[in-house]
């Protein structure tokens, strides 16, 4: 590799670190038992101290170190000084070794849309779910989300005292997905993961139209998209509106660079364009293989429900 490395890889090498810083911040915030609790628009949406001192450091480090970037995160914050403490300067160093896939070589810092969700499963953080909990960082160009990071800021916290807690993924269209291992449910079986705080008639109605042998509910787009990889759930299905944008950027990039697929419940494609509105209202599919199958199940009914972007 000649030069210096492309735009993108030193974004997605520097994401993963401020990921991990992100991480490190919701530790600190629940180790202290003080998490600044208050409701955004009632009690299944939240925000902690933890949402908001994530969302500083995040979107604060990668604009210092790319300031013509568009960076989009959850949390509506007053614009204030942030202490030198909540940035993060280093990178990976692993992620800049990579060969970046051409097309996306000689993007610009101006091309790329950031989508932030400092604290996904926020709900499940106030109660002690803890694998729930995860930071998101999505990478948009052209509308379309191609790399991502998430941590996963607990993973390992049932081992108890002295674990090692906190792992980072990441994955790129035309590089592939990192930090996890790629398995698949066997083919014989239906496993759905769903919502666990946001159900409804038509939530359960699409379930159960998908004629799963297991149904598994969980917080966190983050979390449900990590089933996926793993092996624990054959398809995402929440048909409904509530999730947004910067739940699902991150997520899709990885399942996408995996050979998954991630769409609304009409089978068509988000767009991450920095204009676009927040909310996901079609509802999020997502699978890792037979998406077509899943999309065919969704009842008229449902689809009527929604409306499509």
């Amino acid at each position: 590799m000649s030069g210096s490395p492309a735009v993108i890889m030193r974004l997605v090498a520097s994401a993963y670190t401020v990921a991990e810083k992100a991480g490190a911040i919701v530790r600190k915030v629940l180790h202290s038992g003080e998490l600044g609790i208050v409701e955004k628009t009632g009690a299944n949406d939240l925000q902690t101290l933890a949402d908001r001192l994530a969302q500083q450091s995040i979107c604060a480090s990668l604009s210092r170190r790319f300031p013509k970037i568009t960076i989009i995160g959850e949390e509506d914050l007053p614009a204030e000084e942030i202490s030198e403490d909540l940035i993060e300067n280093g990178h990976s160093e692993e992620i800049l070794q990579k060969a970046c896939p051409a097309e996306y070589s000689g993007l610009r810092e101006d091309e790329l849309v950031v989508w932030v969700d400092p604290l996904d499963g926020t709900k499940e953080y106030t109660e002690g779910l803890l694998d729930n909990v995860t930071v998101l960082i999505g990478i948009a160009y052209g509308g379309r989300a191609i790399a991502g990071v998430i941590n996963q800021p607990f993973y390992n916290y049932q081992l108890g005292p002295g674990a090692q807690l906190g792992r980072t993924m990441w994955g790129m269209l035309g590089l592939g997905a990192f930090g996890f291992q790629l398995k698949e449910v066997p083919g014989d079986k239906r496993i759905v993961t769903t919502t666990r705080s946001h159900s409804n008639k038509v939530v359960t109605d699409c379930v159960d139209a998908m004629e799963p042998h297991e149904v598994i509910r969980v917080g966190g787009a983050g979390n449900k998209i990590i089933q996926l990889v793993e092996g624990r759930a054959s398809a995402y299905v929440f048909a409904s509106p509530g999730c947004k944008k910067w739940d699902t950027c991150a997520p899709e990039a990885i399942l996408h660079a995996v050979g998954g697929k991630l769409t609304d419940m009409y089978g068509n494609a988000y767009c991450y364009n920095a204009n676009v509105k927040h909310m996901n209202s079609a509802g999020v599919l997502a699978t890792l293989r037979n998406h077509e199958y899943y999309v065919s199940r969704v009842p008229q009914s449902v689809l009527q429900a929604l409306k499509s972007d």
